[in-house]
């Protein structure tokens, strides 16, 4: 019996050491999984997109704004007070129609100073013709001298001159008479009316508001056709071609749009907008749009860099040696690529040189990568920088 604690003693060593070679195990076990860990975890992932090539098509959406085809504020020529109104808002006028009438008493009292002028100087014309003819008698005769008969003629001929400056005046007068009556210069809308009987109208300036401005007595606008001004982006310029379509939306209209056709351009840019404006026009026989809609123009043109490739903005490395893109190749190894940059959009860059359709572009890369460095690819979410654009 003496031997049993030897017996236990021995066992006791046993699991001990089998505990603490366990422990051992463990250790270098976990040491080896942190240290795998630690060099995968070194690795960055990243997401990679394939260039898509650039559309045959290239849209673009702008405000604009709709305005008339012809547009005409109308002041008035004469001074005087409104006698009445005959047009309001909204009323479909044609050519020549009477849209107010003016009273204009100080006109009206020159007008016939102007007519009694011209009776007076026509009646010293008439004496004078009539001396004249008698001198010219005596003087074949050689009743009188040359002299005389020289003077009654030049007598005659200042008296001519008189009556055609008193007919000039009568008819100046006479013209602004007919401007007593205010007329639509073309057919269209009324689309102000800025008067009321009794108001004072003055010559060439309308009424006076509160700043000392003069304002319009009507405004006429045809709307029959329209024209739509889009102010382009200098760097959309390019869209700017005579195959240029605009798909329009208001909102008033929800769900409904119209066509217009690209006319021209301003063919120079705002210096303080960087824009230069473009027409377009807009057929509206039913006149269901107005002049000075807001409108949401959608641009299409025919894209002649289409043999291009895009590639999202973000995708863009800005280095010393100029621009470039990162790309990973076969053993997901990353390589800096010089390349050549087109039109620069928000979200998405034209190449003209430097990448190829089967590229792997990583779509942002990490400021710490550097050339050379192995990363791991991983799926990109599709969202902001991905959307449109194809991935492995």
């Amino acid at each position: 019996m003496a031997s049993s604690p030897k017996i236990f003693a021995i066992a006791g060593s046993c699991v001990l050491a089998l505990y603490v070679g366990f422990i051992v195990v463990e250790k270098t076990h976990a040491a080896t999984e942190l240290k795998a860990d630690t060099e995968a975890g070194a690795i960055p992932n990243v997401a990679v997109i394939n260039p898509k090539q650039s559309p045959e098509k290239v849209a673009l959406t702008l405000p604009g704004t709709i305005d008339a085809w012809y547009q005409a504020p109308i002041y008035p020529q004469v001074s005087g007070y409104v006698k009445m109104w005959y047009k309001d808002y909204g009323a479909h006028v044609k050519a020549g129609d009477a849209l107010a009438e003016i009273n204009a008493p100080a006109l009206d009292a020159q007008y016939a100073q102007a007519k009694a002028d011209l009776d007076s100087v026509m009646a010293k014309y008439h004496l004078a013709t009539v001396t004249a003819e008698r001198w010219r008698a005596m003087g074949r005769s050689q009743s009188v001298s040359g002299q005389s008969v020289s003077v009654s003629n030049a007598n005659e001929q200042s008296a001519h001159a008189e009556v055609d400056a008193a007919q000039r005046n009568v008819d100046h007068f006479e013209a602004l008479e007919k401007f007593k009556t205010i007329v639509a210069p073309f057919d269209g809308v009324v689309t102000a009316r800025n008067i009321n009987v009794g108001d004072y109208v003055n010559n060439g300036g309308g009424g006076l508001n509160s700043t000392g401005s003069a304002s319009e007595l009507f405004t006429v606008a045809d709307v029959q056709k329209l024209r739509l001004f889009v102010s382009v982006p200098e760097t959309f310029s390019y869209v700017l071609q005579p195959d240029l379509t605009a798909t329009i939306s208001v909102p008033q209209y929800r769900g409904r749009t119209f066509e217009a056709k690209y006319l021209t351009t301003s063919r120079g840019f705002d210096p303080n907008t960087r824009t230069a404006v473009a027409e377009f026009t807009l057929e509206n026989k039913d006149e269901v749009l107005w002049p000075g809609t807001f409108a949401s123009a959608a641009l299409k043109s025919h894209n002649e860099d289409a043999h291009l490739y895009e590639i999202p903005t973000s995708a863009l490395v800005f280095q010393e040696k100029g621009m470039q893109v990162a790309v990973v190749d076969e053993s997901s190894r990353v390589h800096y690529r010089n390349v050549t940059v087109g039109r620069m959009a928000d979200t998405s860059t034209e190449i003209q040189t430097g990448i190829s359709p089967t590229d792997r572009i990583i779509s942002n890369p990490p400021a710490d990568v550097l050339e050379g460095d192995k990363v791991n690819v991983v799926d990109g979410q599709r969202g902001y920088n991905q959307s449109g654009f194809g991935k492995d």
